[in-house]
């Protein structure tokens, strides 16, 4: 049995987050699932005061530049129950559309063990990954990253980084607000 890696928050604030849906499937993207991203980060925000200062949502995955406030917060159990109200919503969309292929996949997927614990679709992959940011020019480093993830590689999802509308870029490189994400602004808050 793997071991759930324990990320210590003690003296740690600003973490990189990247979580994917499972066996990359585009997820988001098949079920307009963007929105669940947005109605978590403000959830996280207003209960535990977890601030967003940069993220990108792609069709099968995202990453976050999350500020988390003083004091211990368990990570695992943050990004844990993130997935998990966004699983049950992906789920429910899928069903709605008709989506049996996805639904079949997700659910063929689960491991004995996890359909013991009442688990019926895997939305996500099981772990996430999370570094913690100890300095400004690995923090730019994944910002850059984050805002580029768009247009790099394989993806294609817009011509000019700035205009992807599931990204943080346009608040730092045109100083507009994002209109679904509350984003804490780094330079005045790290």
């Amino acid at each position: 049995m793997a071991v759930k890696t324990q990320h210590d928050t003690t003296n740690q604030n600003t973490w990189f987050i990247t979580f994917t849906n499972h066996s990359w499937i585009p997820l988001f993207e098949i079920t307009s699932s963007y929105d669940l991203v947005y109605k978590w980060l403000k959830l996280i925000d207003n209960n535990y005061g977890v601030r967003t200062l940069a993220f990108v949502i792609m069709p099968n995955h995202a990453h976050l530049l999350l500020k988390l406030p003083g004091g211990d917060i368990d990570l695992n159990k943050l990004i844990g129950n993130g997935k998990r109200f966004m699983a049950y919503e992906i789920v429910k969309r899928l069903d709605k559309m008709g989506r049996q292929d996805v639904l079949i996949k997700l659910s063929s997927d689960c491991t004995v063990r996890e359909r013991a614990k009442g688990q019926k679709h895997k939305a996500f992959e099981k772990s996430f990954d999370a570094k913690p940011v100890y300095s400004m020019d690995f923090l730019n480093q994944k910002l850059d990253y984050i805002h580029h993830n768009p247009v790099n590689g394989k993806w294609s999802l817009c011509g000019d980084f700035v205009d992807y509308e599931h990204s943080s870029a346009a608040f730092y490189e045109l100083e507009r607000p994002h209109p679904l994400a509350d984003i804490t602004d780094y330079r005045l808050n790290w």
